[in-house]
Protein backbone atom coordinates (compact mmCIF):
# COMPACT_ATOMS: atom_id res chain seq x y z
CA UNK A 1 0.00 0.00 0.00
CA UNK A 2 1.33 3.35 -1.14
CA UNK A 3 0.27 6.83 -0.08
CA UNK A 4 -0.41 7.52 -3.86
CA UNK A 5 -3.24 4.48 -3.88
CA UNK A 6 -5.02 4.92 -0.87
CA UNK A 7 -8.27 6.09 0.35
CA UNK A 8 -7.45 9.58 2.08
CA UNK A 9 -8.91 10.14 5.95
CA UNK A 10 -8.03 13.81 6.48
CA UNK A 11 -10.41 13.28 9.29
CA UNK A 12 -7.73 11.21 11.02
CA UNK A 13 -4.87 11.66 13.03
CA UNK A 14 -2.22 10.20 15.10
CA UNK A 15 0.52 11.46 17.40
CA UNK A 16 4.35 10.65 16.41
CA UNK A 17 6.38 9.27 18.76
CA UNK A 18 3.31 8.42 20.98
CA UNK A 19 4.54 8.10 25.17
CA UNK A 20 8.31 6.94 25.78
CA UNK A 21 10.36 6.27 22.17
CA UNK A 22 13.44 4.44 22.54
CA UNK A 23 14.68 6.95 19.31
CA UNK A 24 13.99 9.88 18.23
CA UNK A 25 14.44 8.42 14.16
CA UNK A 26 10.98 6.13 14.88
CA UNK A 27 9.07 9.32 13.51
CA UNK A 28 10.55 8.80 10.29
CA UNK A 29 9.00 5.23 9.80
CA UNK A 30 5.84 6.63 11.15
CA UNK A 31 5.08 9.30 9.37
CA UNK A 32 6.20 7.22 6.12
CA UNK A 33 3.75 4.57 7.31
CA UNK A 34 1.07 7.13 8.73
CA UNK A 35 0.99 8.58 5.05
CA UNK A 36 0.82 5.47 3.33
CA UNK A 37 -2.41 4.53 5.66
CA UNK A 38 -4.47 8.05 4.57
CA UNK A 39 -3.87 9.51 7.85
CA UNK A 40 -4.51 13.36 7.64
CA UNK A 41 -2.41 14.53 10.27
CA UNK A 42 1.01 13.82 12.53
CA UNK A 43 0.74 15.71 15.61
CA UNK A 44 4.17 16.18 17.10
CA UNK A 45 4.12 16.70 20.94
CA UNK A 46 7.26 18.43 22.99
CA UNK A 47 9.44 16.56 25.71
CA UNK A 48 13.33 17.71 25.83
CA UNK A 49 15.03 14.70 25.85
CA UNK A 50 13.91 13.26 22.18
CA UNK A 51 11.04 15.21 21.43
CA UNK A 52 12.32 18.97 20.54
CA UNK A 53 9.29 20.13 18.33
CA UNK A 54 11.17 22.29 15.81
CA UNK A 55 13.50 19.35 14.90
CA UNK A 56 10.97 16.68 14.41
CA UNK A 57 8.59 18.69 12.29
CA UNK A 58 11.52 19.52 9.91
CA UNK A 59 12.27 15.77 9.94
CA UNK A 60 8.68 14.88 9.16
CA UNK A 61 8.17 17.67 6.27
CA UNK A 62 11.50 16.08 4.41
CA UNK A 63 10.12 12.39 4.70
CA UNK A 64 6.82 13.66 3.37
CA UNK A 65 4.56 14.73 0.81
CA UNK A 66 0.74 14.67 1.59
CA UNK A 67 0.50 14.38 5.72
CA UNK A 68 -0.04 17.30 7.21
CA UNK A 69 2.27 18.39 10.63
CA UNK A 70 1.12 20.15 13.43
CA UNK A 71 2.86 20.83 17.19
CA UNK A 72 0.59 19.98 19.30
CA UNK A 73 1.95 21.26 21.46
CA UNK A 74 4.56 23.55 22.20
CA UNK A 75 4.29 26.40 24.23
CA UNK A 76 4.68 30.18 23.19
CA UNK A 77 6.90 31.07 26.03
CA UNK A 78 9.78 28.66 24.95
CA UNK A 79 11.30 30.54 21.88
CA UNK A 80 11.07 34.28 21.09
CA UNK A 81 8.62 35.16 18.70
CA UNK A 82 10.45 35.65 15.81
CA UNK A 83 12.21 32.24 16.31
CA UNK A 84 8.68 30.46 16.48
CA UNK A 85 7.57 32.14 13.85
CA UNK A 86 10.74 31.52 11.80
CA UNK A 87 10.30 27.81 12.34
CA UNK A 88 6.25 28.01 10.80
CA UNK A 89 7.84 30.10 8.49
CA UNK A 90 10.13 27.81 7.35
CA UNK A 91 8.42 24.86 8.02
CA UNK A 92 5.74 26.23 5.93
CA UNK A 93 7.89 26.30 2.88
CA UNK A 94 9.72 22.68 3.32
CA UNK A 95 5.83 21.31 3.39
CA UNK A 96 3.85 23.55 0.56
CA UNK A 97 1.72 24.31 3.14
CA UNK A 98 0.67 21.83 5.19
CA UNK A 99 2.35 22.84 8.80
CA UNK A 100 0.07 23.94 11.75
CA UNK A 101 1.43 25.52 14.48
CA UNK A 102 0.03 24.62 17.50
CA UNK A 103 0.32 25.80 21.12
CA UNK A 104 -1.11 25.41 24.46
CA UNK A 105 -0.88 26.10 28.50
CA UNK A 106 1.48 23.62 29.26
CA UNK A 107 1.76 21.92 32.63
CA UNK A 108 2.27 24.77 35.12
CA UNK A 109 4.16 22.07 37.96
CA UNK A 110 6.86 21.85 35.11
CA UNK A 111 6.94 25.90 34.53
CA UNK A 112 7.51 26.22 38.37
CA UNK A 113 10.72 23.94 38.12
CA UNK A 114 12.34 25.54 35.41
CA UNK A 115 11.83 29.51 36.08
CA UNK A 116 9.47 29.84 33.44
CA UNK A 117 6.18 32.00 33.81
CA UNK A 118 2.95 30.31 34.02
CA UNK A 119 1.03 30.94 30.86
CA UNK A 120 -2.51 32.82 30.36
CA UNK A 121 -5.04 32.88 28.17
CA UNK A 122 -4.79 36.22 27.27
CA UNK A 123 -0.90 35.69 26.73
CA UNK A 124 -2.07 32.97 23.99
CA UNK A 125 -4.05 35.19 22.47
CA UNK A 126 -1.64 37.95 22.08
CA UNK A 127 0.96 36.04 20.87
CA UNK A 128 -1.95 34.23 17.70
CA UNK A 129 -2.09 37.64 16.86
CA UNK A 130 1.42 38.37 16.40
CA UNK A 131 2.21 35.48 14.18
CA UNK A 132 -0.90 36.39 12.42
CA UNK A 133 0.60 40.33 11.87
CA UNK A 134 3.60 38.81 10.99
CA UNK A 135 2.52 36.28 8.11
CA UNK A 136 0.44 39.11 6.68
CA UNK A 137 4.30 40.67 6.33
CA UNK A 138 3.35 44.05 8.91
CA UNK A 139 6.78 45.34 10.69
CA UNK A 140 5.21 44.65 14.53
CA UNK A 141 6.83 47.71 16.16
CA UNK A 142 6.90 48.59 20.49
CA UNK A 143 4.35 45.62 20.98
CA UNK A 144 3.75 45.60 25.01
CA UNK A 145 1.31 43.08 25.43
CA UNK A 146 0.47 40.02 27.79
CA UNK A 147 2.75 37.67 25.85
CA UNK A 148 5.54 40.14 26.13
CA UNK A 149 6.99 43.61 25.02
CA UNK A 150 9.48 43.92 21.92
CA UNK A 151 10.76 46.96 19.85
CA UNK A 152 10.56 45.25 16.74
CA UNK A 153 9.09 42.23 15.15
CA UNK A 154 9.24 41.61 11.88
CA UNK A 155 9.57 38.29 9.38
CA UNK A 156 9.12 39.60 5.21
CA UNK A 157 6.81 42.66 3.84
CA UNK A 158 6.41 40.62 1.46
CA UNK A 159 4.16 37.98 2.96
CA UNK A 160 0.54 38.19 2.78
CA UNK A 161 -0.44 34.05 4.29
CA UNK A 162 -2.51 33.18 6.73
CA UNK A 163 -0.94 30.69 9.38
CA UNK A 164 -3.02 27.73 10.77
CA UNK A 165 -2.54 27.51 14.15
CA UNK A 166 -4.19 25.25 16.61
CA UNK A 167 -4.49 25.11 20.31
CA UNK A 168 -4.71 22.47 22.77
CA UNK A 169 -7.43 23.24 25.29
CA UNK A 170 -8.37 21.65 28.46
CA UNK A 171 -10.58 24.02 29.97
CA UNK A 172 -13.72 26.27 29.26
CA UNK A 173 -11.37 29.83 28.61
CA UNK A 174 -8.70 27.92 26.41
CA UNK A 175 -11.71 26.66 24.50
CA UNK A 176 -13.41 30.01 23.56
CA UNK A 177 -10.02 31.21 22.72
CA UNK A 178 -9.86 28.40 20.14
CA UNK A 179 -13.04 29.18 19.09
CA UNK A 180 -12.05 33.19 18.59
CA UNK A 181 -8.64 32.86 17.19
CA UNK A 182 -7.53 29.61 16.10
CA UNK A 183 -8.16 27.37 13.46
CA UNK A 184 -8.19 23.94 15.23
CA UNK A 185 -8.50 22.75 18.35
CA UNK A 186 -7.44 19.26 19.78
CA UNK A 187 -9.59 18.17 23.33
CA UNK A 188 -7.67 16.15 25.97
CA UNK A 189 -7.22 12.34 26.34
CA UNK A 190 -9.92 10.58 28.26
CA UNK A 191 -12.80 13.07 27.83
CA UNK A 192 -16.18 11.62 28.83
CA UNK A 193 -18.85 12.08 26.21
CA UNK A 194 -20.59 14.63 28.18
CA UNK A 195 -17.39 16.29 28.48
CA UNK A 196 -16.41 16.07 24.60
CA UNK A 197 -19.80 17.55 23.50
CA UNK A 198 -19.51 20.47 26.16
CA UNK A 199 -16.20 21.29 24.70
CA UNK A 200 -16.76 21.72 20.98
CA UNK A 201 -20.30 23.22 22.04
CA UNK A 202 -17.72 25.91 23.82
CA UNK A 203 -15.38 26.04 20.95
CA UNK A 204 -18.67 26.20 18.30
CA UNK A 205 -19.93 29.13 20.51
CA UNK A 206 -16.96 30.89 20.56
CA UNK A 207 -16.64 31.32 16.54
CA UNK A 208 -19.94 32.22 16.02
CA UNK A 209 -19.75 35.14 18.78
CA UNK A 210 -16.87 35.94 17.35
CA UNK A 211 -18.41 36.61 13.78
CA UNK A 212 -15.91 33.45 12.86
CA UNK A 213 -17.78 30.70 10.93
CA UNK A 214 -18.02 27.53 13.43
CA UNK A 215 -17.18 25.13 10.61
CA UNK A 216 -13.84 27.12 9.97
CA UNK A 217 -12.64 26.09 13.65
CA UNK A 218 -11.70 21.94 13.39
CA UNK A 219 -12.14 20.65 16.53
CA UNK A 220 -9.88 16.96 17.46
CA UNK A 221 -10.75 14.77 19.61
CA UNK A 222 -7.90 12.88 21.11
CA UNK A 223 -9.03 9.39 21.84
CA UNK A 224 -7.16 6.57 23.30
CA UNK A 225 -6.88 3.93 20.63
CA UNK A 226 -5.84 0.54 22.08
CA UNK A 227 -7.07 -2.47 20.41
CA UNK A 228 -6.75 -6.30 21.35
CA UNK A 229 -4.51 -6.72 18.70
CA UNK A 230 -1.89 -5.53 21.17
CA UNK A 231 -0.40 -7.22 23.68
CA UNK A 232 -1.94 -7.39 27.18
CA UNK A 233 1.33 -5.46 29.08
CA UNK A 234 1.19 -3.18 25.78
CA UNK A 235 -2.38 -1.78 26.46
CA UNK A 236 -2.23 -1.61 30.04
CA UNK A 237 0.36 0.72 29.67
CA UNK A 238 -1.41 2.87 27.02
CA UNK A 239 -4.65 3.05 28.99
CA UNK A 240 -4.36 2.60 33.23
CA UNK A 241 -0.46 3.97 32.86
CA UNK A 242 -1.26 7.05 30.45
CA UNK A 243 -4.67 8.07 32.47
CA UNK A 244 -2.00 7.38 35.76
CA UNK A 245 0.56 9.52 34.06
CA UNK A 246 -2.57 12.44 33.28
CA UNK A 247 -3.78 12.45 37.24
CA UNK A 248 -0.07 12.60 38.37
CA UNK A 249 0.37 16.05 36.33
CA UNK A 250 -2.51 17.66 36.42
CA UNK A 251 -5.33 15.37 38.34
CA UNK A 252 -7.21 18.03 39.93
CA UNK A 253 -8.00 19.54 36.33
CA UNK A 254 -9.13 16.37 34.75
CA UNK A 255 -11.41 15.44 37.57
CA UNK A 256 -13.38 19.34 37.47
CA UNK A 257 -13.35 18.31 34.03
CA UNK A 258 -15.17 15.24 33.82
CA UNK A 259 -16.87 15.56 37.07
CA UNK A 260 -15.43 12.88 38.39
CA UNK A 261 -14.88 11.72 42.03
CA UNK A 262 -12.16 13.76 43.92
CA UNK A 263 -12.03 11.23 46.53
CA UNK A 264 -10.83 8.69 43.99
CA UNK A 265 -7.73 11.04 43.30
CA UNK A 266 -6.70 11.13 46.71
CA UNK A 267 -6.94 7.85 47.72
CA UNK A 268 -4.75 7.24 44.31
CA UNK A 269 -2.18 9.96 45.33
CA UNK A 270 -1.58 8.74 48.49
CA UNK A 271 -1.50 4.88 47.28
CA UNK A 272 2.47 3.74 48.55
CA UNK A 273 2.85 2.30 44.72
CA UNK A 274 1.79 5.81 42.95
CA UNK A 275 4.26 7.85 45.41
CA UNK A 276 6.87 5.10 44.97
CA UNK A 277 7.17 5.76 41.29
CA UNK A 278 9.78 8.20 40.61
CA UNK A 279 8.70 9.69 37.21
CA UNK A 280 5.91 9.60 35.01
CA UNK A 281 3.78 6.23 35.68
CA UNK A 282 3.56 5.21 31.67
CA UNK A 283 7.55 6.05 30.85
CA UNK A 284 8.87 3.58 34.35
CA UNK A 285 5.92 1.60 35.82
CA UNK A 286 6.33 -2.27 35.79
CA UNK A 287 3.34 -4.05 34.56
CA UNK A 288 3.11 -5.13 38.41
CA UNK A 289 2.74 -1.87 39.16
CA UNK A 290 0.01 -1.06 36.32
CA UNK A 291 -1.93 -3.87 37.33
CA UNK A 292 -1.87 -2.25 40.64
CA UNK A 293 -2.67 0.76 39.26
CA UNK A 294 -5.54 -0.25 37.84
CA UNK A 295 -7.12 -1.01 40.97
CA UNK A 296 -7.35 2.48 41.89
CA UNK A 297 -8.99 3.86 38.99
CA UNK A 298 -12.51 3.22 38.16
CA UNK A 299 -13.61 1.53 34.64
CA UNK A 300 -15.57 4.72 34.08
CA UNK A 301 -12.49 6.87 33.89
CA UNK A 302 -10.81 4.60 31.38
CA UNK A 303 -13.92 3.99 29.62
CA UNK A 304 -13.41 7.30 27.07
CA UNK A 305 -11.50 5.16 24.64
CA UNK A 306 -11.49 2.56 21.84
CA UNK A 307 -11.00 -0.80 22.69
CA UNK A 308 -11.97 -4.29 21.75
CA UNK A 309 -11.51 -5.45 18.09
CA UNK A 310 -10.52 -3.41 15.09
CA UNK A 311 -13.81 -3.18 14.28
CA UNK A 312 -15.33 -2.06 17.49
CA UNK A 313 -12.22 0.51 17.52
CA UNK A 314 -13.11 1.68 14.35
CA UNK A 315 -16.86 2.23 15.28
CA UNK A 316 -15.69 4.01 18.92
CA UNK A 317 -13.96 6.39 16.74
CA UNK A 318 -16.83 7.52 14.29
CA UNK A 319 -18.86 7.69 17.63
CA UNK A 320 -16.40 11.11 18.56
CA UNK A 321 -17.54 12.23 15.12
CA UNK A 322 -21.01 11.68 16.16
CA UNK A 323 -20.72 13.49 19.02
CA UNK A 324 -19.69 16.73 17.09
CA UNK A 325 -15.71 16.31 16.63
CA UNK A 326 -14.47 17.55 13.43
CA UNK A 327 -11.66 14.75 13.65
CA UNK A 328 -10.22 12.71 15.71
CA UNK A 329 -6.63 11.59 16.99
CA UNK A 330 -6.03 7.78 17.24
CA UNK A 331 -3.78 8.50 20.42
CA UNK A 332 -1.27 6.41 22.01
CA UNK A 333 -0.31 3.97 19.20
CA UNK A 334 2.21 3.83 16.03
CA UNK A 335 0.65 3.78 12.87
CA UNK A 336 1.85 0.26 12.38
CA UNK A 337 0.05 -0.41 15.55
CA UNK A 338 -3.28 1.46 13.90
CA UNK A 339 -3.65 -0.04 10.94
CA UNK A 340 -6.46 -2.69 11.35
CA UNK A 341 -8.29 -0.17 13.39
CA UNK A 342 -8.34 2.41 10.00
CA UNK A 343 -8.32 -0.94 7.73
CA UNK A 344 -11.84 -1.38 9.82
CA UNK A 345 -12.70 2.26 9.77
CA UNK A 346 -12.14 2.48 6.17
CA UNK A 347 -14.61 -0.96 5.74
CA UNK A 348 -17.21 0.41 7.52
CA UNK A 349 -17.55 3.78 4.69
Amino acid sequence: MTAANVQPHPELGFYALAGQPDSSRDLIDEVRDAEALGLGTAFISERYDLKEAATLCGAAGAVSERIHIQTATTNHNTRHPMVTAGIARTMQDLTGGRFVLGIGRGIPAMQDAFGMSRITTAQMEDFAGIMRRLFRGEVVVGHDGPAGSWPVLHLNRALDEHLPMGLVAFGPESLKLGGRCFDEVVLHTFFTDETTERAVRTVKEAAEQSGRDPDDVVVWSCFATIGDHLPEELRLKKSVGRLATYLQGYGDLMIRTNGWDPAVLERFRADPVVTGIGGPIDGVATTEQLEHIATLLPDEWLAPSATGTPEQCATAVRGQLALGCDAVILHGATPTQLQPVIEAYRAQG
